[in-house]
């Protein structure tokens, strides 16, 4: 696939990267940005290969303004729950810069009683945008 762009019905393009379960496979990973209903803010494509970590801080600036109450929108969430894929101490100190509450379970620590249940929550969301074939099987590049 060097050399070309694929073709719109061919598998591939520039967010796939070397699998981390199966080397010889190029695969994707989806990072998701919701409120505790499930509703999307904001959901970043990268390749397989690419640590969570890096994508914190991209998901909490994309988010649009919500609108719905009266007065200026709103740009940020009050707290931030993610999984330990996301554990940074930079992170935090950044998330906290910006007036939001990390509570992400740190690597090596037992988790965060209750988390699972909330965690819930985007694990459905991720479930149904799947359910629509254009973040599972991605086509177009």
């Amino acid at each position: 696939m060097r050399g070309r762009l694929p073709r719109p019905r061919e598998k591939g393009g520039t967010d796939t990267g070397p699998s981390p379960v199966d080397r010889r496979k190029a695969g994707s990973k989806h990072h998701l940005l919701c409120d505790g209903r499930g509703t999307p803010f904001k959901v970043i494509t990268t390749a397989a290969n690419v640590s969570d970590v890096t994508q914190t801080l991209a998901l909490v600036d994309g988010i649009p303004p919500v609108a719905g109450r009266p007065g200026r929108p709103r740009r940020h969430p009050d707290s931030l729950l993610d999984d330990k894929g996301y554990d940074s101490n930079p992170n935090r100190r950044e998330l906290r810069k910006r007036r939001i509450l990390p509570v992400i379970s740190r690597k090596g620590a037992p988790n965060i009683k209750g988390l699972g249940k909330l965690r819930y929550v985007v694990e459905q969301t991720f479930a149904l945008l799947h359910q629509f074939k254009r973040l599972a099987v991605r086509w177009e590049r």
